[in-house]
């Protein structure tokens, strides 16, 4: 398992995303390090945990809990046969695109070791926005991105280190439950009734999703 690629992406004007001033760092490209990850702050100061990379919808986007986002080399290759079409390590807006690492089947609150400093926790899976759906300008992405619920996950900072295109990647903790960031995405999109089941993550869980899981029990009960 290791870091087939570490992207940053630049602050880009666009007609396509819903930031006030038109601009987006979705477009990220490889960079072979050494870069320096670490925890950005909270979630609408923080923006990206990685130096150098650029989160301009700090509403949305960056922040503690999502200071780091990857994707897998073997899931953007399945894209590219699904859509007939190259997708570059880099262009689902990743930092990080692995290999060998099934990061959608990760656990929330399952920990990696990339290289010899870095720290990084799972916390949450992406979800799909107006922005990821006009920089790949694909017609129906957002709906189709979700159908597939292999989102890929953000991780937070655990311990601060630098990184470089090819270091290991290794899991040093994997928690006792089900919660895998593909499950917890299928619960906040479009299985609801899974969100009892979430809890089970605790407070590994993103703050948002953990309000949501709470909220849905209180509403409607656990189901079991």
């Amino acid at each position: 398992m290791k870091l087939l690629s570490l992207n940053l992406g630049r602050p880009k004007t666009v007609a396509y995303t819903d930031h006030p001033e038109g601009v987006t760092g979705i477009d990220k490209q490889p960079v072979a390090g050494p870069v320096r990850v670490s925890a950005p702050g909270p979630k609408g100061i923080g923006a990206s945990g990685v130096a150098g990379d650029t989160v301009c919808d700090t509403r949305h986007h960056g922040g503690n809990d999502q200071a780091v986002y990857a994707y897998a080399r073997e899931d953007l290759d399945t894209w590219e046969k699904l859509l007939g079409r190259p997708v570059p390590s880099g262009a689902f807006g990743e930092n990080l695109t692995t290999e060998v690492v099934d990061v959608s089947g990760a656990l929330i609150g399952e920990r990696w070791r990339i290289g010899p400093e870095l720290l990084l926790e799972v916390s949450s899976s992406r979800i799909p926005c107006r922005t990821f759906q006009g920089h790949l300008d694909e017609k129906g992405w957002v709906r189709r991105f979700t159908a597939e619920a292999v989102p890929g996950a953000y991780l937070r900072v655990v311990e601060p280190g630098e990184i470089r295109q090819g270091d290991a990647i290794e899991v040093v903790h994997r928690p006792d439950h089900e919660v895998t960031v593909a499950f917890e995405f299928r619960a906040v999109t479009l299985e609801r009734p899974l969100l009892p089941r979430v809890l089970a993550a605790g407070d590994a869980l993103h703050p948002d999703t953990l309000r949501k899981a709470r909220g849905y029990v209180e509403k409607y009960g656990t189901g079991s």
